[in-house]
């Protein structure tokens, strides 16, 4: 009985033993292959949107826009001060459609916009690494042939970390006359990573 005990325990430790050393193996091919088992894959998925600025007299239309992963898309912003999840919010001031990140209505983020102008969409592959081309807290105004590029507020990643995200969009109709604005967007699902499309 006690033999047969033993030769069971045998058993169980050569399994678990097989069973890491699998385990070890197939984290070495990968990393031999320069794979990432952390990397999260993702693929492109362009999308459009339709904005109206703020200083329409309608309430209840989609003023503002949201890039954050897991609450991505647009938002309804009832007053100056509204508290909610957004990174931009569209409005019309001097004449033009601006792009007002939080901060210019009140509003505590750490949202930041960039204008990159003469760029198409598809051209601008990384957000700017320098920060004084972001905009704080002013008016940025909406220009054809511009690419915007948006760092979000902080918001919670995987494993407790704290990220900034990162998008792109470019204006496809500027409508003034109507006050509303439709552009085409992608945005990155990587935790603090300026990179705008994913690797090869």
């Amino acid at each position: 009985m006690l033999q047969q005990h033993q030769f069971l325990r045998v058993i169980k430790f050569v399994r678990a033993s097989l069973v890491i050393n699998v385990a070890v193996l197939v984290l070495l091919a990968a990393t031999a292959c320069n794979d990432d088992p952390f990397e999260i894959r993702w693929d492109l998925q362009a999308d459009t949107v339709l904005l109206y600025s703020l200083a329409r007299p309608e309430m209840n239309m989609d003023s503002g826009f949201n890039f954050r992963p897991g609450t991505l898309g647009p938002v309804r912003i009832e007053a100056a001060t509204a508290t909610g999840t957004w990174d931009i919010a569209l409005d019309t001031r001097g004449g033009e459609l601006v792009l007002l990140p939080p901060s210019a209505l009140g509003v505590s983020s750490a949202a930041r916009l960039a204008a990159i102008p003469g760029k198409r969409r598809e051209e601008v592959v990384e957000a700017p690494a320098d920060t004084t081309l972001y905009s704080v807290d002013q008016p940025v105004s909406v220009r054809s042939g511009t690419v915007y590029v948006i760092r979000t507020d902080r918001a919670q990643g995987a494993f407790g970390s704290r990220c900034y995200y990162y998008a792109r969009f470019e204006p496809t109709l500027i409508d003034v006359e109507n006050g509303n604005l439709t552009f085409v967007y992608d945005a990155s699902p990587v935790c603090n990573s300026r990179r705008l499309i994913p690797r090869d």
